[in-house]
């Protein structure tokens, strides 16, 4: 499929994730058959104002392209000079997000809070629409309650303004991540637009990504949370999609998997930070396994590499 211009070798996408789709996270999804990659949310006002910690999730490597970077604010103006910065680092595609509905982005206007301000919205639309030239996509809700009426709104506004996708996670701002995502929504939202429309939300193995794209009719789907800890959900739903059968999931995989994880992140961080980053992380890989409490316990404890790769040796050993 192609949103816009830009080809994707698959319809399968990595949702944006704060706090772990960062570099490494998303090279691994790469190599796992993803076939676009999005980075974590930026915010437009730290890249306004050359925030360090904002241009450091701008980093990218030629191997996970095609990426896509997600922005947030609610300035038409402010969005439109950090859509042109995101265009200029060598993103492939620009998202913005009118989904987030944690207290903090709403309360400045942003991300799901547009979702009520139809008039702002289109505003920034066509500000960010007139700075760049990559395509641009938004990720909505379903709205404000479970109508999808908001959705098929903006949806419309987001056409109009020359927005090449949309993508739906079709759960209420309300609900954040409680309950069912209402795939009808999208259903409903595809049937309205004529652009490409992406589903989101409670895609939990290959046979939910393949119902999704059959239900409703949608153009590709968007993995989040599943992906967390397990990218090989890409390989399973690229080999679904072909009628074949993934190999079970084995202890070895896994351990390859964390390896490669661990690798990554000391390239892209080096062995002091790496460090720092692999406490937390290490854990994901692990979820449901047999001494994936043992692992996450000492990951921790870990200080410096050393340390870490004890850690995954000895999982290895004890499993």
């Amino acid at each position: 499929m192609n949103i816009g211009s830009l080809p994707l070798e698959n319809p399968v996408i990595l949702a944006p994730l704060a706090g772990i789709t960062n570099l490494p996270f998303r090279l691994l999804a790469k190599e796992a058959g993803c076939g676009l990659v999005t980075s974590e949310m930026v915010s437009a006002d730290g890249l306004v104002h050359g925030a360090r910690n904002a241009f450091d999730l701008l980093r990218s490597l030629p191997a996970e392209k095609p990426l896509a970077v997600q922005l947030f604010g609610s300035d038409p103006a402010v969005m439109a000079e950090a859509a042109a910065i995101v265009e200029g680092s060598g993103a492939d595609l620009l998202d913005i997000n009118f989904g987030c509905a944690v207290k903090k982005v709403i309360t400045t206007g942003s991300g799901a809070a547009l979702m009520r301000t139809p008039q702002r919205a289109e505003a920034l639309l066509r500000a960010v629409r007139r700075a760049v030239r990559i395509p641009l996509t938004i990720k909505i809700r379903s709205g404000w309650d479970g109508s999808g009426r908001q959705a098929l709104a903006l949806g419309e506004i987001a056409e109009a303004c020359g927005v090449n996708a949309v993508t739906l996670h079709p759960r209420t701002a309300s609900q954040k991540f409680s309950g069912r995502a209402d795939w009808g929504v999208i259903a409903a939202l595809k049937r309205h637009l004529s652009i490409p429309v992406i589903g989101n939300g409670d895609i939990t193995c290959a046979d939910d990504a393949a119902r999704m794209l059959s239900e409703t009719g949608c153009d590709a789907v968007m993995v989040g949370r599943r992906a967390i800890g397990y990218p090989r959900i890409f390989t399973e739903i690229g080999l679904c999609l072909h009628g074949e059968a993934a190999p079970a999931d084995t202890i070895a995989h896994r351990l390859k998997v964390l390896r490669r994880y661990t690798q990554l992140t000391v390239e892209c961080y080096g062995r002091e930070n790496a460090a720092r980053l692999l406490r937390r992380r290490l854990g994901w890989f692990v979820k449901g396994m047999r001494n994936g409490a043992v692992l996450r316990c000492a990951a921790g404890k870990i200080t410096c590499m050393d340390q870490a790769y004890e850690v995954i040796e000895a999982f290895g050993r004890e499993n």
